[in-house]
Parts: C-alpha cells; sequence; structure tokens
C-alpha cells in the first residue's frame, strides 16, 4: 500500500461539487495525511458578458449556494474542511497553498476556455513548484478508455453512441474514506448569499416545474425518488417530452451541470433498478440521454474553441443579424408565436424550460429570426439552472445548422405545440395573467 505524504493535499472543486464518486476527493485522501479543500465563488461568473447577460443569473446562483452549503456538511462527515471564497482562483489559491503547504492540488480536468485560462493564470501565480493533478470527472464514459485521439470521435452521434456501447465499459463508482478528525482545520471563511453576489432573495414560482435544492443529498433523494418511490423512470420515454409539472423528466440535469450529481451514480442506479424491476425501453433511454451529454463534451474535446465561434464546428456561413428588438422580443415572450413565448416566459420566471421548448425556442431564434446563436445561447447561460457549457453550446450549434445534425433541421414550431401543447395547457400556464 502507498505511504501517505506528510505535505498536505489540496481538493479545488468547480464542478465535480460531490463527495461520491469523485476522483480528486479520493486521490487526495488516497495520497495525503492531511487534506483541505477550497470552492472559489469567482465574481467573473456574475458580471454581464459581451452579449449584455450575467453569466450567472439568481437561479442558477441560489442553487450553486445550496449546493456548496450541502458540499461543506458532507465534506465535514469525511473530516475535510471546505474554505470557500469569493475571489478568482488566480488571484488567491497561492495563498492558500503557501498557508497550508500544500504540494499537490487534485482537480477535475476542464478544458473549455475561460476555465483552461484560469488553470494557466493559477499555476502561474504559484510561487513553489506543486503538483496539479486533474481528472477527467464529469463523463460517463471516462475519455481514458474511449480514445487516445479525439480527432477521431464520429461526427454523427448514432456512430459515437454504437461504438461505445459495443466496445467500452462504464467504470464502477468510487466510494469515499473518511480521513481522521485531526485533520480539521479552523475555518474563518462564509458562503456567500445571494446579496453578496449582487442579487435579491425571491421566492420559488409556484408554476415551476424545478423546485429542488442544490445539492448532493438533494440530488440523491430525487434519484431514489424517480427510480424506486415512484418507479417513473419506467415511463420516461413516453413522458420526456412533457412541459408541465415535476416529473414528466428525470431533472438530473441542474445537479449533473455542477457535478453534485455524477453521470456513473445515475448509471449505475438505472442498472441495480433493472435487476429489481426488469429493464425497458425508459430504463435504457435515460442512459441514452447520458451519452448525448457525453457526446457534447467529446465534440467539445475535438473542436476545442470551434463551438464558441459564429460558424460552429461546420464552420459554416450564415446571414445572422442581431437586431436588439427582435431578441428582446423573444427574451420577453413578445414574439408572433405563443408557444415560444410561452416556453421564453417560463425561462425567465423560472430558470427552467424542458427539452422540448429548448429546441423549439432556439430553432425560431436562429431559424426563423434569423439572429446570432451565439446570442440565444449565452442567454440560456445566464439563465438556466442547469446550465452547462457542452449540452449548452453543442446543442445550439445542432439547432443552428452549424453542429452535429447533418439534416440542418428547422422545427415548425406551431405543429409542435400541436402535437405536445394539444389542449393549449402549457400555454394557458404561462400566458394567462395571473396576480404572482
Amino acid at each position: 500500500m502507498q505511504q501517505k505524504q506528510e505535505n498536505t493535499g489540496l481538493i479545488w472543486f468547480r464542478n465535480n461539487l460531490r463527495v461520491n464518486d469523485n476522483n480528486a476527493l479520493r486521490k487526495a485522501t488516497e495520497n495525503h495525511q492531511k487534506v483541505v479543500a477550497v470552492f472559489y465563488f469567482n465574481p467573473k461568473h456574475f458580471v454581464k458578458d459581451s452579449f449584455g447577460f450575467k453569466k450567472t443569473e439568481k437561479f442558477r446562483a441560489r442553487f450553486l449556494i445550496e449546493t456548496v452549503e450541502n458540499l461543506q456538511k458532507n465534506l465535514q462527515k469525511l473530516n475535510i474542511t471546505l474554505l470557500t471564497f469569493y475571489d478568482s482562483p488566480e488571484n488567491h489559491l497561492n495563498k492558500v497553498c503557501k498557508k497550508f503547504n500544500i504540494d499537490a492540488i487534485y482537480t477535475q480536468k476542464e478544458w473549455t476556455k475561460e476555465e483552461a485560462e484560469s488553470n494557466k493564470l493559477t499555476q502561474q501565480s504559484f510561487s513553489n513548484k506543486i503538483k496539479f493533478i486533474e481528472d477527467y470527472d464529469q463523463f460517463l464514459y471516462n475519455p481514458e478508455t474511449v480514445s487516445n485521439d479525439f480527432s477521431n470521435i464520429p461526427n454523427v452521434f448514432t456512430t459515437f453512441r454504437k461504438k461505445l456501447e459495443k466496445s467500452v465499459k462504464v467504470l464502477q463508482e468510487l466510494t469515499p474514506t473518511p480521513l481522521t478528525k485531526e485533520n480539521l482545520v479552523e475555518n474563518d471563511t462564509r458562503i456567500p448569499n445571494l446579496k453578496d453576489l449582487g442579487f435579491h432573495n425571491f421566492e420559488i414560482h409556484p408554476k415551476a416545474a424545478f423546485k429542488f435544492f442544490g445539492g448532493e443529498d438533494a440530488a440523491l433523494d430525487r434519484l431514489n425518488n424517480y427510480f424506486f418511490e415512484t418507479k417513473k423512470v419506467n415511463f420516461y420515454k413516453k413522458t420526456r417530452n412533457g412541459l408541465i409539472g415535476t416529473d414528466y423528466s428525470t431533472k438530473f440535469s441542474p445537479w449533473l451541470a455542477n457535478g453534485s450529481l455524477s453521470a456513473k451514480t445515475i448509471y449505475w442506479k438505472i442498472k441495480e433498478f433493472e435487476t429489481e424491476f426488469g429493464a425497458n425501453q425508459s430504463t435504457y433511454w435515460v442512459i441514452f440521454e447520458l451519452i448525448w451529454r457525453d457526446y457534447f463534451k467529446y465534440i467539445s474535446l475535438k473542436y476545442d474553441n470551434k463551438i464558441f465561434k459564429i460558424g460552429g464546428i461546420l464552420e459554416k456561413k450564415y446571414s445572422w443579424n442581431s437586431d436588439e428588438n427582435q431578441i428582446k422580443n423573444w427574451i420577453d415572450g413578445n414574439t408572433k408565436d405563443d408557444f415560444v413565448n410561452a416556453n421564453m416566459i417560463e425561462l425567465k420566471e423560472t430558470g427552467w424550460m424542458s427539452n422540448r421548448g429548448r429546441q423549439n425556442v432556439a430553432s425560431y431564434f436562429a431559424k426563423e429570426l434569423l439572429l446570432d446563436w451565439r446570442i440565444g445561447a449565452a442567454y440560456f447561460e445566464s439563465l438556466l439552472v442547469d446550465y452547462d457549457v457542452h449540452s449548452n453550446y453543442g446543442n445550439w450549434m445542432y439547432v443552428a445548422g452549424v453542429g452535429n445534425d447533418p439534416r440542418d433541421r428547422k422545427f415548425n414550431t406551431q405543429l409542435q405545440a400541436e402535437r405536445y401543447d394539444t389542449n393549449y395547457k402549457f400555454r394557458k400556464l404561462w400566458l394567462e395573467k395571473t396576480l404572482f
């Protein structure tokens, strides 16, 4: 067995805000007798971007605060102290490393532009030689078991999926091991509140389809409820295109997005459910959606920053425009299309929108209004409680015709409304004026 090091290891939490199935946590506790953890509420994430939207609006900000509070509590049970700061890691992490004599930092591997830049600046700020250990920890299928060369990733999802399902195994989950109580350190930091991040307190909208708390505990409760208590997973394939309520879809995506729930945890829970109650199309379809999520991450690894370019990964040329009135009407739900309007009002009021709604409003924005799809993607980034950089930009490219859809489709939003909101129930819910 490997001898634990005397020096202190540091876990830098990012979008891996959980104690279960966490490589950084496992490696730090295996390699070091002493471990501290840190999380940064980066001020850069709460300012306006180049399109005029706050990068993180109030919905995801509150979900993040709840998540970090829960993470701190769960780490405490493992005798690990989580220090929290409202600062950027490149400005501050070096101070933490000096204070605790850190010789190794364990974190989740990130590769998109802003995260990679933060890594580079942070490492440049270190005055001493510190090992920087990163792990791909946000996938169902670990990249190290999938490809040595990401340029070989297929451009068609079906090809990708079939190869993975045939040749690659999903790794087992990791269970954390507590350290001794002597490992805990004094913590004079505090988790910021909404006001600290520039927001007012707010109530969850009574009509919201997502009313859950942030954090790993809430995620595992939802997982258990959706699978074992209600067995709603048995009907997922039939209900996943729904528009109203808590249970038409799994609602796992916000926890997946900030890493308070891992894709592997969901996968192995499905396998447990199938062993006990039997497999069907619906249980498989949850895994199918997790593979889609992986796919957009692999496309991001393959094409790097092209996913943020106007021509997308196809480098296509469209005549995009950026008419401010049209953008505002889309945001406010004041277009000529009532189905688009209802979905956009839901997003503005709750930070949530169904998958069916997202496809329709994005298609309307890019294909009907011919607006620069990156503006729509930036608005989604700001508002969505389950914003995930790879899925968001991957889906927007896909719908805008500059991504992975070889058919370059345009959604007929009225036909979609007739099919998925036949009785106008969803449109009435969000378009009829109420006192709220």
